[in-house]
């Protein structure tokens, strides 16, 4: 059964819809340098969500020490959460100093002003105090809770866990928050006596850390994805590389998952990048169709967009 010139054109359409979506996604991405997959990492649910959050940055290493409920004292994990914090900016000022040399006198500064730094995160979390012990109280229990099958079972219990998650990780983000100000505080420091070429190049160095990688990787990716499909290029390929990006975005929030955000457009987009992909509109109505036609055999990539003439 040959396709009908109305299904053609609807397919191609559809084609060049959703590559047009791909390609300004991506380079809205690209063009905005704030943006970030941080937001979506954070909110991500179900099996998966630790590994969506585990390129995600976090000051001193909290799930490892204060946010780990394995019994130990408030004090002596807080006490490892203060020396992953300090250990961080030493790395950080070892790695400024290897890309702007500091002569011994700068170097003696800025080791104060560590040092000045790390008192004022000492003080920060003395003044949590009965916060912190309230915060592992909660955390034990919540890990208990995880571990009872009614966790998972019973759809009230799972509600109740959901919540109490939301609700320690937003604490957890908000003293994170107040040490990474210090820290910023301290980097502004160290800035201040050096030129605006050297502040320009350490912040450079310093915003390529893997999730910035991660996600250049990805806008990139949304980019090559949207432009192909548009021009017709390696439909099925192109077609099945954004389905597998959106099976990744639908992934991080499993419909049965309390609290799970809706994904109902990208089900929709996926299901139609599917299609395209196992149907030939790529070779009727885009380059695929020359590829086939005037390189015929002798081209490797035609494989991937050989179809059957429509006339």
């Amino acid at each position: 059964m040959r396709p009908t010139l109305l299904a053609v054109a609807a397919l191609a359409f559809l084609r060049i819809v959703i590559g047009l979506h791909f390609f300004l996604e991506g380079m809205s991405h690209l063009r905005d340098p704030g943006w970030s997959s941080a937001g979506f990492r954070k909110a991500a649910v179900g099996p998966l969500a630790n590994f969506y959050r585990a390129p995600l940055p976090e000051t001193g290493d909290w799930s490892a020490t204060l946010g780990k409920a394995d019994g130990r004292p408030v004090a002596e994990a807080a006490e490892a959460w203060k020396r992953n914090v300090v250990a961080a900016w030493r790395l950080a000022l070892a790695e400024r100093q290897r890309i702007v040399p500091l002569d011994a006198a700068a170097r003696e500064v800025a080791e104060r002003q560590l040092a000045t730094a790390a008192q004022e995160l000492d003080g920060f979390v003395r003044g949590l105090g009965e916060d912190l012990a309230e915060y592992r109280l909660q955390s034990e229990r919540l890990a208990a809770m995880e571990q009872s099958p009614t966790a998972t079972e019973v759809p009230f219990v799972r509600d109740r866990v959901a919540k109490k998650r939301r609700e320690l990780a937003a604490q957890a983000s908000g003293w994170m928050k107040d040490a990474e100000a210090i820290g910023t505080r301290l980097v502004a420091d160290w800035d201040s006596p050096l030129s605006a070429a050297d502040r320009l190049q350490l912040g450079r160095e310093a915003a390529r850390t893997p999730l910035w990688k991660a996600d250049r990787f990805v806008s990139w990716a949304l980019v090559t994805i949207g432009a192909c499909l548009v021009v017709g290029f390696l439909v099925p390929f192109h077609a099945m590389g954004g389905a597998c990006f959106l099976a990744s975005v639908v992934a991080s929030q499993p419909f049965w998952v309390p609290g799970a955000q809706a994904t109902y457009d990208q089900w929709v987009e996926l299901a139609a990048l599917l299609a395209i992909a196992s149907l030939p509109s790529g070779g009727w109505s885009g380059l695929d169709f020359f590829l086939n036609k005037y390189l015929g055999r002798w081209c490797p990539l035609t494989g991937c967009c050989r179809t059957e003439d429509i006339g």
